[in-house]
C-alpha cells in the first residue's frame, strides 16, 4: 500500500491526526521522539499495553510518541531472498489497519521505513547511528523482551542500553504480556485464526479480527448470483485467516450490520491467489452502485466454513444461500454479539 508523506488514517485524536512518513528524510518529521520500534502485525494488547507505557513515557518527557515498523516484514524480505516463500508469516493485518489501529492508540507519528538488501545489512552500530540518531533523533527507545536488531540480529537489548548511553538516549524494555497465563504474541494471533477461533483472537487483540479499505469494483458476480458483495483487496498474498464468516459491517450507515463474507482465493470463480473480502449485508441499505469507493471495516465474528471449489455457478449460488441462512442462524443464536 503506497502511503505519501503525512498520509491521514480514519481515525482523528483531539483533531490532531497521526503523521505517517516514508523514511525519514522529510521537513515535518519530529525534531526528537520517543520512540518504539517493531512489525506491530495485528497491533495486539501486548502491542497496546507497550504503546500506552510508550505515550506515558512521552507525555512525561515532553516528546512526540513515534513508532517505526517495517514494510516490507522482516520475515517477507528473507524468505523472499533465500527463494522460500512460505517461510513468510501469514498476515494479521493489511497496513491501513495496522496505521488505524496505532494511531487509536494515542500515538503521534509513525515511520514506515522499508526493510531491504541496505537495511537488512545494517551493523547494530550503524543501525543505532543512522536510524535512531540521525534519522529519527530519539530520546528515550522503548524495545520489547525479544528484540534484536542490526545484521544477523546481532544486537540485543544490552547492546542498545550501552548504545543510548553513549548516543545520549535512554532505552528501556518491556516484559511479555499475558491474558489468563498465555503470552500474547502475533504468532499466537496467526495460530488463532489459523485454527478458525475468531473468539480466541479477539481475546488476544482486545477487538474483533476486521479487515477495512474501500469498496472496489469487481466482476459483477455477486449480482448475478442474487448476492450482491462489497469488495476489498487484501494487499498480502497470505493472509492469516481464509474461509466463509459471520461478520459484521462498519461504514454504511450508523450501526453496524450483519452479513456474510468470504475472505480468499475465489478458487470456483478465479483462484488467481488475489485475496479478496466479499461481503453480502443481509440488510442491504445502498442503491445497487453506492458503495464503490466508501472506506469500510469489516469485523469477522465466526467462521462458517474453509473456502470450497464448486462444481458450476448453480451449486455456488446454492452454496452462498446455504451460508446466509446459516449466518441468520448464527447470529439469531447470539443475539448479544
Amino acid at each position: 500500500m503506497a502511503l505519501p508523506v503525512r498520509e491521514r488514517v480514519c481515525l482523528d485524536r483531539d483533531n490532531r491526526p497521526m503523521r505517517v512518513f516514508r523514511g525519514f528524510n522529510h521537513p515535518g518529521i519530529a525534531s526528537a521522539c520517543a520512540l518504539t520500534i517493531g512489525n506491530f502485525d495485528g497491533v495486539h494488547r501486548g502491542h497496546q499495553a507497550m504503546l500506552a507505557l510508550l505515550t506515558n513515557e512521552a507525555r512525561h518527557r515532553g516528546l512526540p510518541s513515534c513508532v517505526l515498523t517495517f514494510e516490507p516484514h522482516p520475515r517477507d524480505f528473507f524468505a523472499k531472498r533465500t527463494g522460500q516463500p512460505q517461510l513468510a508469516p501469514a498476515r494479521i493485518a493489511n497496513l491501513r489497519d495496522k496505521l488505524t489501529e496505532l494511531e487509536r492508540c494515542g500515538i503521534d507519528q509513525t515511520v514506515v521505513l522499508r526493510f531491504d538488501q541496505r537495511f537488512a545489512a545494517l551493523s547494530p552500530q550503524a543501525f543505532v547511528d543512522e536510524v535512531l540518531v540521525q534519522g529519527l533523533r530519539a530520546r528515550y527507545v522503548l524495545v520489547g523482551d525479544d528484540f534484536c536488531y542490526g545484521a544477523r540480529r546481532a544486537g540485543d537489548y544490552a547492546t542498545l542500553d550501552a548504545a543510548g548511553d553513549v548516543a545520549g538516549f535512554d532505552v528501556a524494555r518491556m516484559l511479555s504480556y499475558e491474558v489468563h497465563g498465555l503470552r500474547v504474541s502475533s504468532s499466537a494471533v496467526r495460530e488463532a485464526l489459523a485454527q478458525g477461533n475468531l473468539e480466541q483472537a479477539a481475546v488476544l487483540l482486545g477487538r474483533p479480527y476486521s479487515v477495512s479499505g474501500h469498496v472496489m469494483h469487481g466482476r459483477k458476480l455477486g449480482r448475478d448470483l442474487g448476492f450482491r458483495t462489497l469488495n476489498l483487496r487484501f494487499d498480502h498474498p497470505k493472509p492469516a485467516v481464509m474461509g466463509i464468516f459471520v461478520v459484521r459491517v462498519h461504514g454504511l450507515t450508523e450501526r453496524p450490520l450483519p452479513g456474510v463474507a468470504s475472505l480468499g482465493v475465489r478458487p470456483t470463480v478465479e483462484d488467481a491467489g488475489r485475496v479478496l473480502l466479499e461481503t453480502h449485508c443481509l440488510e442491504w441499505p445502498l442503491a445497487l452502485d453506492a458503495g464503490y469507493g466508501r472506506c469500510i471495516r469489516v469485523e469477522l465474528l465466526h467462521k462458517l466454513h474453509d473456502e470450497r471449489r464448486y462444481p458450476s455457478l448453480e451449486a455456488l449460488r446454492e452454496a452462498i444461500a446455504q451460508d446466509e441462512a446459516d449466518a441468520r442462524a448464527w447470529l439469531a443464536a447470539h443475539p448479544s454479539v
